[in-house]
């Protein structure tokens, strides 16, 4: 969070994004249970990880992920995709929990909202090795 606020505020936003993230464990989980995609491996989606922690712009990720289609099926295709799942998380969900937060804490949206993407994401890399290895 690169925003500067006072730490009263800093701390009322950490705890609404801890109280999230029960949400963005499921939502990510439920993406990788339920979407179509084929062999994907834990360090394609690591490299979607570290693309989050060092971008500060949500479209740039985006942009990641659809690069990444085009490489690569191993994303899925299409609507029921993998990917578009991600991006409908990112576009919606996870962008609408943001914005209550933001709304709440009286605070930037666009820093908490990428927050919230990082944590959906390194979740999301979790939970692929157990679907790969802890099966």
């Amino acid at each position: 969070m690169s925003e500067e606020l006072d730490p009263q505020k800093q701390l009322k936003i950490q705890k609404r994004i801890r109280q999230s993230e029960d949400n963005l464990v499921i939502w990510i989980q439920d993406a990788l249970d339920k979407a179509k995609y084929g062999e994907l491996e834990e360090s394609q989606f690591s490299n979607l990880v570290r693309v989050s922690d060092t971008s500060e712009s949500v479209e740039a990720i985006k942009n990641f992920i659809r690069y990444q289609v085009g490489r690569d099926k191993k994303w899925g295709r299409g609507k029921d995709s993998l990917a578009e799942k991600i991006i409908e998380d990112i576009d919606g969900k996870i962008k609408k929990n943001a914005q209550i937060i933001a709304e709440c804490c009286e605070a930037e949206l666009k820093p908490i909202w990428l927050e919230l993407i990082r944590r959906y994401l390194g979740y999301g890399a979790r939970h692929l090795k157990y679907i790969n290895d802890g099966k």
